[in-house]
């Protein structure tokens, strides 16, 4: 074959051509792809859940004041396969599903029942129930205790939401963090503190009010200081089904406020001593904490049932101290 200016092109023979469209031939139609998961069942019999873990997904939410917001979620989905002789579930359509689902709305009872329920439906009637959880970081602003500074704290979220015969089933999980100063250093550190105050004024008569106050706030007038640490609430409350909305901020209010020493964020000398003394106001074993956590979530009409663990990382000790209460 000539090609323009006379010069010859690359020329491809027949015999090429008819071996390369034989080759095409012989492929198998991309419109007919092969389907194993259509196959009987090995050793036949239903289970349980079947889906997928660790999904990288964006979830819809709104914050304190109720507008729009987006976060980065880590989603599991899944759904039991009833059939017995069915090989597997049709996992593609959980996944793209889901991801249309849950950007469409934000999350609410109602909404996850509905992407529960088309999970369901995307299954063929292989399946009658449907699972998914939801983790995230929730950020919520959070005032200084004295000053007029503010700062964002992350509190880490599970949604676990369950529809089984048109029952929804939901579950929330949450972590707050606060500190524990344990009421037994309090009482030694106050016993050496008045020992100390009664050797240096043990001559001294009469005692001023004036002299007093300035020896409490040298270094003389603390022999010893009790010992707190950063701790931690880890609840998981069942809701009743009768609610609109998710009060995920209410319920960390609510723990935090019965603790009374939540960690704070931006933090001037002010609010440093402000937390000093909120401290000395809740000494607290971590029985105590688990109690206050117990009394706070039994007064919540909200919640069905409840299970909560507090973890004291204690600063004495090279072991946590932890206590667990369900209701």
């Amino acid at each position: 074959m000539l090609r323009q200016g006379g010069r010859a092109g690359p020329v491809q023979c027949a015999s090429h051509f008819i071996r390369d469209t034989a080759i095409v031939s012989n492929r198998p139609n991309p419109s007919v792809l092969p389907d194993v998961a259509g196959e009987i069942a090995f050793a036949a019999r239903p289970l349980d859940w079947v889906g997928m873990q660790r999904i990288a997904l964006p979830l819809r939410l709104h914050d304190d004041a109720g507008a729009p917001l987006q976060v980065a979620a880590s989603v599991d989905v899944a759904v039991d396969l009833r059939d017995a002789e069915a090989r597997g579930i049709h996992m593609s359509r959980l996944y793209l599903r889901l991801q249309d689902a849950l950007l469409a709305e934000a999350i609410t009872p109602a909404g996850l029942r509905r992407v529960l329920q088309d999970c369901i439906d995307s299954q063929d009637g292989l399946s009658t129930r449907a699972r998914l959880v939801l983790r995230y970081d929730h950020l919520l602003k959070r005032r200084a205790l004295a000053s007029d500074h503010a700062g964002w704290k992350a509190y880490p979220i599970e949604i676990d939401a369950v529809l089984s015969e048109g029952h929804l089933a939901l579950t929330l999980a949450f972590s707050v963090e606060y500190s524990s100063t344990c009421p037994a250093s309090a009482a030694l550190s106050r016993q050496l503190n008045a020992e100390r105050f009664a050797g240096d004024f043990a001559v001294a008569r009469p005692l001023s009010t004036a002299v007093v106050s300035d020896w409490l706030a040298s270094e003389r007038g603390l022999a010893a200081t009790p010992h707190a640490q950063r701790s931690r609430a880890d609840i998981r409350v069942q809701l009743r089904p009768a609610f609109d909305e998710l009060p995920l901020a209410g319920f960390i209010d609510a723990i935090e406020a019965a603790l009374g020493t939540p960690v704070q964020t931006a933090v001037k000398r002010e609010d440093e001593q402000a937390f000093a003394r909120l401290n000395a106001e809740n000494l607290m074993f971590c029985e105590d904490a688990a109690r206050r956590v117990a009394a706070a979530l039994a007064a919540d009409p909200r919640i069905e049932h409840y299970d909560a663990t507090v973890a004291h990382f204690e600063s004495l000790h090279a072991h946590d101290a932890v206590a667990r209460v369900t209701g």
